[in-house]
Parts: C-alpha cells; sequence; structure tokens
C-alpha cells in the first residue's frame, strides 16, 4: 500500500486518472481537481482481438499509453495520485481503496465474475505508480454491493442475485445532484439511471444502492450492446445450442442493438429512426419502454418514497429518450438529466479527498462484502 495513505499532503495536486474502455483507454490529468486535459487513447481493435484474454492487453495498452504521454510532452514525474477505474475484484462496499497487490490479483483472477476492461485499470494504475509514485487508488468499482436483503434472492436456492453497475457515474451524479439542491445524499431516495452501450437502473436508499439490475449480466432493459432479460423458457428455447461463450456475448456485448441491426452504434440506429426505418423505430421505441419499466420497479424497491430520479449517460443526447422517460416515468418523481458521465471527475475528487486528509483509502478486504445467508 502506498505509505502516506490517509495523511493529508500540502497541495497543488497533480492526480491522473485511467478509465480503460473496450476499445479505449480514457485518461485525465487534474490539477487540484481542475481537468487540465481529458482524451480518449485509441488502441487498434484487431490487435486486441489477437492478445487473448482482457489482461493480456495490459503491456500493448500501457505501451499505446506510454506512446501518448511521451509524443504529448506529458511527464507523470511526481504525480500525487494516480486512479484507476475498478474492475472485477471481489464486491465491495462503496468507497476509495488502496491498490496493493491483492487487489491485483483479484481483479486479474476475475474474482467478482465481472469480465470487462475496467479490469485493466488498477493494473495500469499499478503500473504508473511503479514509475512514477504518488498514491494509487481505485474508486467505487462496477461491484460495488450494498443491495438489501431481499434484492439478493432468486427462486433456486443457493443463486443470488448480483450487484454489477455503472457505480462510480451513478454515486458521482447522485452526489452531484445533492450538491446542486443543497441536501445530504444519505438524507434521501433517488433512482439513477445511466442509459448508454450498458443501461444500469440503480435504487438509492439514503446513500446505499439497495436494488438495480444486473447490468454486466444481461438483466434489465436491453441496450446497444446488451440482450436484457428474457424468460428463462425463451434462452432454453432459442439459445440452448449456443455456447456458453456466445451466450455471455449476447448479454454484454452482441445483444440488443448489436443483434439487431448488425452495430452497437446508437447514432447509427438513431439515424434509421429519423429516416423513418420501421423496425428501427420499434426496437428503439421499445429500449426505451423497457427502460422506463425498471425505473418504475425501481420505485417499488423505495415503496413509492422517490425524492428524484436522476438520468445520466451519452443517450441522453437523443430527445426522445430523455422525453420518452418523462413521458412514462414523470409522476413518480421529478426528473433532473445530468448528460456528461463524471467518472473521471468523480474519480480524481476522491483523490483529493485522500491527499487533503477529508477521507481513507479502505484497505482492500479480498473477500466479498456480502458473504450469504
Amino acid at each position: 500500500m502506498p505509505s502516506n495513505v490517509g495523511q493529508a499532503v500540502t497541495g497543488p495536486w497533480r492526480i491522473f486518472v485511467i478509465n480503460p474502455g473496450s476499445t479505449s483507454t480514457k485518461v485525465s490529468l487534474f490539477q487540484n481537481g481542475v481537468c487540465e486535459f481529458d482524451t480518449d487513447v485509441f488502441h487498434d481493435s484487431s490487435m486486441l482481438r489477437q492478445l487473448g484474454t482482457i489482461n493480456d492487453q495490459l503491456d500493448y495498452r500501457m505501451g499505446v499509453l506510454e506512446d501518448f504521454l511521451r509524443e504529448n510532452g506529458i511527464d507523470l514525474t511526481g504525480i500525487d495520485a494516480v486512479v484507476g477505474r475498478g474492475g472485477s475484484c471481489y464486491p465491495v462496499a462503496s468507497g476509495i481503496y488502496a491498490i496493493d497487490q491483492r487487489l491485483i490479483d483479484d481483479t486479474r483472477a476475475c474474482k467478482g465474475g465481472l469480465y470487462h476492461a475496467s479490469m485493466l485499470g488498477v493494473q495500469m494504475a499499478q503500473r504508473v505508480h511503479a514509475r512514477y509514485g504518488g498514491l494509487a487508488l481505485m474508486v467505487n468499482p462496477p461491484i460495488v454491493d450494498e443491495l438489501c436483503e431481499d434484492a439478493r434472492i432468486t427462486g433456486v436456492r443457493g443463486v443470488y442475485r448480483r450487484a454489477v453497475s455503472h457505480a462510480l457515474n451513478l454515486k458521482a451524479v447522485a452526489r452531484r445532484h445533492c450538491e446542486e439542491q443543497g441536501i445530504r445524499y444519505e438524507d434521501h431516495n433517488f433512482i439513477v439511471a445511466h442509459i448508454d452501450g450498458g443501461i444500469s437502473i440503480t435504487a438509492h436508499q439514503h446513500g446505499c444502492m439497495v436494488d438495480g439490475n444486473d447490468a454486466g449480466g444481461g438483466e434489465g432493459p436491453f441496450t446497444p450492446t446488451r440482450m436484457g432479460s428474457m424468460a428463462v423458457t425463451d434462452v432454453l428455447d432459442h439459445l440452448w445450442d449456443q455456447k456458453p461463450e456466445d451466450v455471455r456475448t449476447l448479454c454484454s456485448q452482441g445483444g440488443g442493438l448489436s443483434s439487431w441491426f448488425g452495430t452497437s452504434s446508437s447514432d447509427a440506429v438513431h439515424k434509421m429512426v429519423e429516416e423513418g426505418d420501421p423496425v428501427a423505430t420499434r426496437v428503439w421505441s421499445a429500449m426505451i419502454y423497457q427502460t422506463c419499466k425498471w425505473i418504475a420497479a425501481m420505485a417499488g424497491a423505495l415503496s413509492g418514497q422517490v425524492d428524484a430520479i436522476l438520468l445520466t449517460g451519452g443517450l441522453l443526447r437523443f430527445d426522445d429518450v430523455v422525453n420518452g422517460v418523462r413521458a412514462r416515468c414523470g409522476w413518480i418523481a421529478p426528473i433532473y438529466t445530468y448528460p456528461d458521465e463524471l467518472e473521471q471527475q468523480a474519480m480524481a475528487q476522491a483523490a483529493c479527498d485522500v491527499l487533503a486528509g477529508d477521507a481513507e483509502a479502505q484497505v482492500y478486504p479480498g473477500a466479498p462484502v456480502w458473504q450469504g445467508f
């Protein structure tokens, strides 16, 4: 663990943020919470496919990142903190964690069951930390688990629902909303929906995400890349003869709009809608419809006590998405939109809090936060 975790450090602070995606790595450099640059470093998708597993991409991505820094004259010497988006370690409570070897090992082993490029975030952060120093931190990874006990149960003994969501952005948006309204996150109830290539819809009760769809496992509305919830009998009837890895791909990458149209590009499909294509129009409308159903389900999880519905994510750039949610869900609670994702800012702010001594980086426990009934 970095030796100065939890001890106040005098500013100004330089913080480097790493957020891997499927074909790019988003990187940002912050000075005292102010973003100095923010960009996507793209990776050759054909090269990524040749590398095998996501873990096998680490050296290649680091090489591309180092080339980018050198070509743009960015020197990370003396960096105060590097923050990597968390991946699939064991499920943890929300918060800030110091990156240590146990966290790296469990992430590489996919202990949380989420096979996603985000698992490279802490690995890349550790590499940057080893070269340049500073704190090495993880903040609110996708497997943050705050589910209430009723939300865990399924109809099969011994099989429990997982908490997999865009936790980093969901929590950041909820806190941003509370700051703007002059209220405390811990005193209110919200439904927060991240609507993009994946869709996470979560119920926040007094500061905890007590329920939500398993966005990494294909549960919930179908999305540009995910097949969404289906009856088990339909899965058996239509997907029984497919390889397990192909079904998993439908759950996380090749379902939804990608299955219908051969592309996960929301812009391409929405252009078809604008041009009056009847199939695209119906499928797009159904995606919004299913999103609204899951928002309403979270209202039930909160016993109807909902102070606001908060929408975020890239698909908010389409007016019909926002208007569709307002039309079907406006009766539940006031709706607020936060189109810009706050992941980079949230990671940088967490590092600032630790450096200032206002927060302490937790030690990764190396075991699930919830270990069964």
